[in-house]
C-alpha cells in the first residue's frame, strides 16, 4: 500500500488494535487485487460485520464498495455514481474490436441462455460457453479475433471453459463480479434486449425500464476495475 493511502486510512484505523487493524488492511488488499472473490470464512476482516464495515469505509475514500458474490464472497468495485462520472468523461479501456467479441462472449454465454430460461438469478456463471464458430459470425477478421481474445482473457473479463471438446470456448471471467448490482443489471438487461428483443423478458425489461443504459457503461467499471487490481499493493 503506498505512503499516500496509509495517510489516507490513518483516520480510519488508528483506533483499531493492532490485530483489528491488520485483519482490516489484509481484506482490503483481498477485495481490492485479488483476481477472484474472496471467502469470507478466509479473513476475519470480511467475516466480522464490525471489521468488514472499516474496509467498507477505506473502499468508499477510494471511490469503490464492497461487492457481495453469491452471499459469502465479496470482492470491491467501482461505486454507481463513480462508474457514471467515469462513463461521461468519455473514459473507456477497451478497444471497439475487444468490446464487440466481448459482447458477443456474454451475449452468447449469458444473455440467450438467460432469455430461454436456461439461466436464472444474476450470476455471471454460465454452462453455455460460447464457441469460436459462434464468434466468427462478425466481419472481424480471425487474427484480430484471435488477438481480442487474448486481451480480455488476461484482462479476466472472459475465461476459457472447462470443456475443449470441440476446441476452446469461452465464458464470462471473473472481473465481471466486480459490478456492483444495479450495474450487472444494467448489463444484463441490456444483453438480453440485444440477444432476444422479442422474448416476454426483454418486454419485462422495457416495461420496467422504459430506456437503456449502453452496454460499454458497465463492461468499462470492472475492465477499469481489473486495471487497478492490476497495479498491485505498492
Amino acid at each position: 500500500m503506498s505512503e499516500l493511502q496509509h495517510a489516507l486510512f490513518d483516520p480510519l484505523l488508528q483506533d483499531l488494535s493492532d490485530r483489528a487493524r491488520d485483519e482490516v488492511l489484509a481484506a482490503f488488499s483481498a477485495v481490492q487485487y485479488a483476481a477472484h472473490p474472496v471467502a469470507e470464512v478466509q479473513l476475519a476482516g470480511l467475516r466480522d460485520v464490525t471489521l468488514r464495515r472499516q474496509v467498507q469505509k477505506m473502499l468508499k475514500l477510494i471511490g469503490r464498495v464492497l461487492v457481495q458474490v453469491e452471499g459469502t464472497h465479496w470482492t470491491s468495485g467501482y461505486a454507481d455514481d463513480i462508474a457514471a462520472a467515469l462513463t461521461a468523461q468519455g473514459w473507456q479501456p477497451l478497444s471497439v474490436v475487444d468490446r464487440a467479441v466481448l459482447v458477443l462472449v456474454l451475449i452468447h454465454s449469458v444473455a440467450i441462455p438467460r432469455s430461454e430460461g436456461i439461466l436464472t438469478g444474476d450470476s455471471w456463471k454460465s454452462a453455455r460457453p460460447t464457441t469460436v464458430d459462434e464468434l466468427r459470425t462478425t466481419k472481424i477478421s480471425g487474427e484480430e479475433r484471435r488477438l481480442a481474445l487474448q486481451r480480455l482473457r488476461a484482462a479476466g473479463l472472459i475465461q476459457l471453459s472447462g470443456d475443449h471438446s470441440g476446441g476452446p470456448s469461452y465464458i464470462p471471467g471473473p472481473q465481471l463480479q466486480r459490478l456492483t448490482p444495479a450495474a450487472r443489471r444494467r448489463l444484463q438487461d441490456q444483453l438480453i434486449l440485444a440477444a432476444a428483443p422479442a422474448s416476454p423478458i426483454a418486454e419485462a425489461i422495457r416495461a420496467r425500464n422504459g430506456t437503456a443504459t449502453p452496454l460499454d457503461d458497465a463492461s468499462s467499471s470492472a475492465e477499469h476495475s481489473r486495471a487497478e487490481q492490476e497495479e498491485g499493493v505498492a
